[in-house]
């Protein structure tokens, strides 16, 4: 499962990257680093950006970029 098909605040844990990606140091640099719990807190109206909480840390992720994060949701 991809980042941008969790439900809205569904907690996940996140366990990589697609090999697409050919800047991962960018994710690591925003806190995004496997084993992370993270969760979509909100969806703007149209669907882009996202508001994601990883670990402490509230981002704004493009739906492109949410696309190469892969997540494993955690009951």
């Amino acid at each position: 499962m991809t980042l941008n098909d969790l439900p809205k605040a569904r907690s996940a844990t996140l366990i990589g990257f697609s090999p697409e990606v050919s800047d991962i140091s960018r994710f690591l640099s925003m806190g995004l680093v496997p084993g992370a719990a993270i969760q979509v807190l909100r969806v703007a109206p149209l669907g882009c950006p996202l508001q994601v909480k990883a670990g402490s840390t509230l981002l704004s992720i493009r739906l492109t970029e949410a696309e190469n994060i892969r997540v494993e949701e955690t009951r």
